[in-house]
């Protein structure tokens, strides 16, 4: 059986973190995966996790926080020379719990995606979105 296309592992992955399935988000990373945001970090500082366990740990952290997503549409998919690599135009809805505000952000996200796996997950969203809904 082909192993899944990037768009068959982004489809994976929005069904997942809707159903806040965070292991099973875990699950379509490598065991030495890199997540990479280089502004998302506290303060826009950049963030850097190596390793599922550690993408875990961090997953479940955030997935803790007062965010629930309500839809993450990608809404263009590019497909670099490098069949391996997509670029992902993302538009994602949620809304802070503790005081129901929504909010929509975007982002750009780079996708390394070997054999339905993601072995690089580069996320470049604007941290200061959440910064100021959350306060």
């Amino acid at each position: 059986m082909p192993s899944a296309t990037p768009a068959d592992v982004l489809d994976q992955r929005r069904q997942l973190l809707l159903n806040r399935d965070v292991d099973g988000f875990v699950d379509l990373f490598t065991s030495d995966a890199v997540l990479e945001g280089p502004f998302t970090g506290p303060r826009g500082t950049s963030l850097r996790l190596e390793g599922r366990e550690a993408i875990r740990e961090y997953s479940h952290h955030i997935m803790a926080s007062p965010l629930r997503l309500e839809d993450f549409e990608v809404v263009e998919l590019y497909q670099t020379q490098d069949p391996e690599v997509v670029i992902v135009e993302l538009r994602t809805k949620a809304t802070v719990t503790t005081t129901g505000r929504g909010f929509t952000a975007t982002s750009i996200q780079i996708l390394r995606i070997r054999d339905g796996r993601i072995v690089l997950f580069r996320d470049f969203a604007d941290s200061r979105v959440l910064e100021e809904v959350i306060g």
